[in-house]
């Protein structure tokens, strides 16, 4: 069973965990059903476990902008709250194991700006793939000569009307329509004096609150969701705002930002709420011209019953807690591989990989995933980043190191070091020092031919005359099945008249290595690319080329800190390195 690409915030067995922008793969199965929360302040792809049919749901679509003023002079106003974002929960929906489901996080609406059509944005609809849509709050009304643009716009909430020389009636809720409900109308603004009174944005639970000529209107009340185990409140209307005096009008709950009493810029709302933002006031004064608050964005949060979870990857750095239930993890920690150099170039190393059992585990971790190094054109190869499990497991492994480039740069060492080439040293490996070894050094090169980068199983081959070096080999975790990690990448080649010699570039190791790229002086028919390393995702071929438009190494697999392919000649830059990962065995 594989379960891949969870972009969430907070998952849990039996009690909440925090998550932030999480990407991970739950795998096995142990005893009986916990409940996993999962939450999602940005868009991402989740897949549905085995075992799981059915879910629970939140989706909360971007709260609309509050409305701007352009100019109080001649015209007195205060701007329209933004409604809330669409507002839909429920049970019972259904979903099918080991389909991936695209799951959209709105963004709010942008703030009213202080010149026409000075109306705040829409907020951005969010979803659960086709199954379910929210749609974004409607913007706040705004101060306008433009007939229509005092109205508040329509959304999952209606935005605030704003009172710009006449009543500019509140947007309509629930647009489109569905049942129950998403939302509720906006306030109407009233263009009467003193004050000139603002609509409040309609909320999920109220609709917005009409201005007077005294105060604005109130954003309407959002509704609340126990899917987070909080009981928080989401998709509060924003608050219309005054012009020179007055009460203005407060946020509904849920997010949504208060009115102000002008002049002043509307305030924004509540991030990942829903929440509308509040209405710009004008000034009895004159002159002034000012923005609305911007929207808060959206969210979706699923909840649903999972056999119990076994093994956990991670794809990117996020805070992770463990499970009730759970006290010890196998773990795999690969950090990104090297990149590989460009001109006379060497592989790249691979990311050290450290691995182990036994590991006591409580409470709340950071997971950090290395990216890999980056490739430059006649340089060295860029470092990969380190990965680790944090506190109080501390467990490191080290990026890996560059491969040589620029024509005599040496290359550098790290978790396996990076392939040197003619004239520049190879890098060290176990660079800094574990008490197993994380890595392995590079190979040595002759002529302008480059070596290959370190891996986690073996040294980078050395090259031959004709052959650019091998990345070394990477290892197999048992906690991935028969994959493969940490392959260091293949050293690039040139060949040049008159000897017509026939070359190909050093292949990438097995573990997600890029190949080495191949060059001849007059003939890309006389050369061949290398091959990128199998794993757990491959490492991609280099490619073969006479000097312009030159070679390219090729790019070390992803979340496999595989070594990225050298590339002989400039301008291309070498291969980068492959992500890393982290795998955790609970039990």
């Amino acid at each position: 069973m594989a379960i891949h690409g969870y972009p969430g915030q907070i998952i849990s067995g039996i009690a909440p965990m925090a998550f932030t922008s999480a990407i991970w793969t739950l795998t096995g199965i142990r005893g009986a059903y916990n409940t996993v929360v999962q939450v999602f302040t940005a868009s991402g792809t989740w897949v549905c476990p085995s075992g799981v049919a059915f879910v629970e749901y939140l989706v909360v679509a971007g709260g609309g902008g509050g409305g701007g003023i352009i100019s109080s002079t001649g015209n007195s106003t205060g701007a329209g709250g933004g409604g809330a974002g669409g507002f839909r929960t429920g049970t019972g929906l259904a979903v099918i194991p080991g389909t991936s489901y695209t799951i959209t996080v709105g963004g709010g609406g942008t703030a009213g700006p202080s010149s026409a059509p000075s109306y705040g944005g829409n907020g951005v609809n969010s979803s659960i793939d086709s199954l379910l849509i929210s749609t974004g709050g409607g913007g706040g009304g705004a101060q306008t000569p433009t007939a229509g643009d005092a109205t508040g716009r329509d959304g999952g909430s209606g935005g605030g009307g704003s009172s710009s020389t006449a009543n500019g009636p509140g947007g309509n809720g629930n647009t489109p329509a569905f049942t129950p409900s998403q939302g509720n109308n906006g306030g109407t603004g009233v263009y009467t004096s003193p004050n000139y009174g603002a609509g409040g944005g309609g909320g999920a639970g109220a609709a917005g609150t009409n201005g007077t000529s005294s105060s604005s209107g109130s954003g309407g009340a959002g509704l609340a969701s126990a899917l987070s185990g909080l009981g928080s409140y989401y998709s509060g209307g924003g608050g219309g705002a005054t012009y020179g005096g007055g009460t203005a009008g407060s946020g509904g709950i849920g997010g949504g930002a208060n009115g102000v009493v002008g002049p002043l810029t509307g305030i924004s709302a509540t991030a990942n709420t829903g929440g509308g933002g509040g209405g710009a006031g004008g000034a009895s004064s004159g002159g002034n011209a000012v923005t609305g608050g911007a929207g808060g964005g959206g969210i979706v949060i699923l909840r649903y019953q999972q056999p119990g979870v076994a093994i956990v990857s991670f794809f990117t750095t996020q805070s992770y807690t463990i499970p009730s239930g759970f006290t010890t993890a196998d773990y795999l920690v690969v950090a990104g591989g090297g990149a590989g150099g460009s001109h006379n170039s060497g592989g790249g190393g691979a990311g050290g990989f450290r691995t182990g059992t036994g590991l006591s585990v409580s409470g709340a971790y950071t997971i950090t995933i290395g990216a890999g190094g980056a490739g430059s054109s006649n340089a060295v190869g860029g470092t990969g980043s380190n990965s680790s499990i944090g506190a109080p497991a501390s467990i490191t492994s080290a990026g890996g190191g560059g491969g040589s480039g620029g024509n005599g740069g040496a290359a550098t060492s790290g978790g396996s070091g990076g392939g040197g080439a003619s004239g520049a040293a190879a890098g060290s490996g176990n660079t800094p020092s574990t008490p197993t070894s994380q890595g392995n050094n590079g190979g040595s090169a002759l002529s302008s031919t480059g070596a290959g980068g370190g891996g986690a199983g073996a040294v980078g081959q050395n090259n031959q005359p004709t052959v650019g070096g091998a990345g070394g080999a990477g290892l197999v975790s048992a906690l991935a099945g028969s994959s493969y990690f940490a392959g260091g990448g293949g050293g690039a080649i040139f060949t040049a008249a008159p000897a017509f010699l026939a070359g190909t570039g050093g292949a990438g190791g097995l573990g997600g290595g890029g190949g080495g790229g191949a060059c001849d002086n007059t003939n890309a028919t006389f050369v061949l690319g290398g091959a990128g390393g199998a794993g757990f995702n491959p490492g991609q071929n280099g490619t073969a080329s006479t000097p312009s438009p030159g070679d390219q190494g090729g790019a070390g697999g992803a979340s496999t800190g595989g070594g990225g392919g050298a590339s002989n000649r400039t301008p291309k830059a070498g291969g980068a390195g492959g992500s890393g990962i982290v795998i955790l065995r609970l039990y």
